[in-house]
């Protein structure tokens, strides 16, 4: 069978995109639906599953399967897509409030157990679409109409809370990088089990520039630090590097130690630590920030085990019979409705009239 032919405009449906003019969420949407063009893959094998937010609307501009679901369980119910129906790639698309207030919950559980998902989380750092409340990734003092004296609330950093959930991958893009979007969503696309992405995305009504450190012309050169597996992590056109000291990443002057002490990145290291570490180089987009895969390990994906132990059940035991399963154990049979309106119940202790 010949793979179908796409382009990007393929995965764009009629829906009006309503985002504000300027929104970082539209590169991030054209970045999507130009990588899954390029893969050949039919478009109805692919789902999107969202919960509330600005970033939530993107199921309804890809011409593909989709969900706009419910505030914060946007992983629950793909969760159970993904185990139902391996054979589909599903993404999970979600913000830095959905995802990691409401949603803390479902999103650590999915990375623990590795269900095949691919999860984006957009982080603007800010609450868009209910108009401009702090996040949990504000930073601290942050003014806002819910803190207008200034957040006082320590923030996520949300490649650290994946790695500390066990994620087999765990990377971090910006909106305005396509190109480097795009091998963002192509490893994860490739990895067996969850992916998680943090992009950096700018919200330009409410928290415009939040990003400028790793965007600003000026800025960008002395603060990002892209990380490539099997590279030493130099930055800064070569004149600052990361090194390893008692567990810790600290960025050092190039000049200052020997390159055999300068940091290889090791992506596929089975200990997370060293990735966490380089998480911690920075707690936001603020001074020298790593962007790239943190982590990309193998480990047996939930949908594989839940499947495989179905199998297994199904050749030992033989067909399954619902009715005899569901009257296995006591049930109540509610009896109909006396003449005073009144109901009579009664336990049948493993059997139902």
């Amino acid at each position: 069978m010949t793979a179908p032919s796409y382009t990007r405009a393929d995965f764009q449906t009629d829906q009006e995109v309503r985002w504000c003019p300027g929104c970082g969420d539209y590169t991030i949407l054209a970045s999507v639906q130009m990588f899954l063009a390029g893969l050949g893959r039919p478009r109805e094998e692919f789902v999107f599953v969202s919960g509330i937010g600005c970033s939530s609307r993107f199921p309804y501009y890809m011409n593909t399967y989709g969900m706009h679901s419910i505030h914060g369980r946007a992983p629950a119910i793909a969760t159970g897509l993904a185990t139902a129906r391996p054979d589909l790639s599903v993404w999970v698309i979600t913000g830095d409030g959905d995802g990691l207030s409401i949603g803390g919950n479902h999103l650590i559980h999915a990375l623990r157990r590795n269900v095949n998902l691919k999860i984006i989380l957009f982080n603007n750092q800010i609450y868009g679409l209910t108009k401009g409340q702090y996040s949990p990734t504000s930073e601290v003092g942050k003014s806002t109409k819910s803190s207008p004296f200034g957040s006082v609330d320590f923030p996520f950093n949300p490649v650290s809370l994946a790695l500390g959930a066990e994620a087999t991958f765990v990377a971090r893009t910006l909106d305005m990088d396509r190109n480097h979007t795009q091998e963002m969503l192509e490893k994860a696309y490739e990895h067996e089990g969850s992916a998680f992405i943090e992009v950096y995305q700018n919200c330009n009504v409410f928290n415009d520039k939040a990003f400028i450190q790793l965007t600003g012309k000026d800025e960008r050169v002395h603060n990002r630090i892209d990380l490539e597996h099997g590279k030493p992590i130099v930055f800064d056109e070569g004149s600052k590097a990361v090194v390893l000291r008692g567990g810790e990443a600290e960025v050092v002057d190039s000049s200052s130690v020997d390159p055999k002490a300068i940091l290889v990145h090791d992506e596929s290291r089975p200990d997370p630590s060293v990735a966490f570490a380089l998480s911690r180089l920075s707690h936001g987009p603020y001074g020298p920030t790593p962007l790239g895969i943190f982590r990309n390990v193998k480990r047996d994906a939930y949908d594989i085990s839940v499947n495989a132990q179905v199998e297994a059940a199904r050749e030992k035991l033989g067909p399954g019979d619902l009715n005899k399963l569901i009257r296995s154990h006591g049930t109540w049979t509610v009896s109909p409705s006396s003449p005073n309106g009144s109901t009579k119940g009664s336990s049948n202790g493993g059997s139902s009239d």
